[in-house]
């Protein structure tokens, strides 16, 4: 009996998946979920006057969706609820103003010093407190152009002068006498020059490794 239900089960299993892929249409052997019947055999637990059994039995399983949009046009707005809505140029928001909208990072390469973003800092705000320190330091060409936008905005600071801008220095600087020394000086040494604070001299390469060095210097 069991061999003779497992031979037809299989052989309607066979029949299906034949039927299935052999046919003229695909829109047509779509299965249809309203009236679906699966087939499952269950073992009927053993006993000591009954011989462990198999038994066939059929359900009827549940619609789960109203209909099968497979072979359709799918328009994932109209399942989400918006059906006024065709296309996603809504979710973009148009700027008129003469500004301009960029996602990617062009034109903002900065110099890495083949140091992580912390590590880079970190050498830069050493670099700054040493040149305004001694007025003059000697390193490679690639970290003085770095560190000199950094010393003019120190300098810039300075010559505001306000409480704000003494503590935004305070932040950057390492030394706090060199801040305190630089918010005394800058404006009478500095008060008429607008910018370009700092001077880079070439010198000869590095014993070594023949890295390119240079002389910064304040002016």
């Amino acid at each position: 009996m069991a061999m003779a239900i497992a031979t037809a089960i299989a052989t309607t299993a066979a029949v299906d998946f034949s039927n299935r892929w052999s046919m003229q249409s695909l829109s047509s052997a779509l299965p249809s979920l309203s009236s679906t019947t699966y087939a499952s055999i269950r073992i009927s637990p053993s006993s000591s006057q009954h011989r462990p059994g198999l038994s066939l039995s059929r359900t009827k399983e549940p619609q789960l969706v109203s209909s099968y949009t497979g072979l359709a046009s799918f328009n994932p707005l109209l399942s989400l609820g918006f059906s006024d809505r065709t296309s996603y140029e809504h979710h973009f928001t148009v700027v008129d103003n003469g500004g301009r909208i960029s996602a990617m990072r062009h034109g903002r390469r900065v110099p890495k010093l083949n140091r992580p973003p912390d590590q880079r800092r970190a050498l830069l705000r050493g670099l700054t407190t040493q040149l305004l320190k001694y007025g003059r330091i000697k390193t490679t060409r690639a970290r003085a152009s770095a560190m000199r936008k950094y010393v003019d905005k120190m300098i810039t600071l300075a010559k505001d002068g306000s409480l704000h801008k003494r503590r935004q220095a305070l932040g950057f600087i390492y030394e706090k006498q060199i801040v305190h020394a630089l918010f005394a000086e800058v404006p009478e040494r500095y008060g008429d020059r607008n910018g370009g604070y700092t001077r880079i001299i070439r010198t000869l390469p590095r014993r070594g490794d023949n890295a390119p060095m240079a002389y910064i210097e304040l002016v």
